[in-house]
């Protein structure tokens, strides 16, 4: 029997250690909880990125009674910016969320589905995306998809 040990580096940030223009995107993306539509869960979740020509995009989670009908904030944004941008690479995504209470002490990580989505963008543009999870006491940096999906499934899987 062989192991394989898969490791995840997570850098921790506080707020105030972040550059300029990732302070600009974990804002925008707690800006983007504003405007979800979550009267049933009342979990607001806003995602922001930042393309390769400097363009920020920003979305929320969209709920429905239907509950599979409706879709997560970073889907949402990264479809919005792969339909509007074509050809400008997602370089960084932020992801924030609250409840009624505020926003989260700990940051949330994407659901699955959300992940599987990321890799494909990250694929498509053959380029790593820079993911920035916020919470009050910590953001957590990581470098690329293969940090939240590993053993991952896309196009090299299937032969294509």
């Amino acid at each position: 029997m062989e192991k394989l040990t898969i490791t995840t580096v997570i850098h921790i940030y506080q707020y105030n250690e972040l550059d300029s223009a990732d302070k600009k995107l974990i804002d925008a993306a707690k800006s983007a909880t504003t405007r979800s539509y979550s009267p049933y869960s009342k979990f607001a979740v806003g995602a922001a990125v930042r393309l390769s020509n400097n363009t920020v995009v920003t979305g929320s989670n969209q709920e429905n009674a239907a509950y599979p009908s409706g879709l997560c904030a970073e889907r949402i944004t990264l479809f919005y910016a792969n339909a509007q941008y074509p050809d400008q690479a997602v370089m960084t995504l932020a992801i924030a969320a609250h409840t009624k209470d505020g926003f989260l002490d700990n940051p949330i990580p994407p659901c699955g589905a959300c992940r599987q989505v990321m890799l494909e963008t990250e694929q498509r543009y053959h380029q790593q995306i820079r993911i920035l999870l916020y919470g009050e006491k910590g953001i957590y940096l990581i470098n690329g998809i293969n940090g939240l999906l590993p053993l991952s499934f896309g196009a090299s899987n299937m032969n294509v």
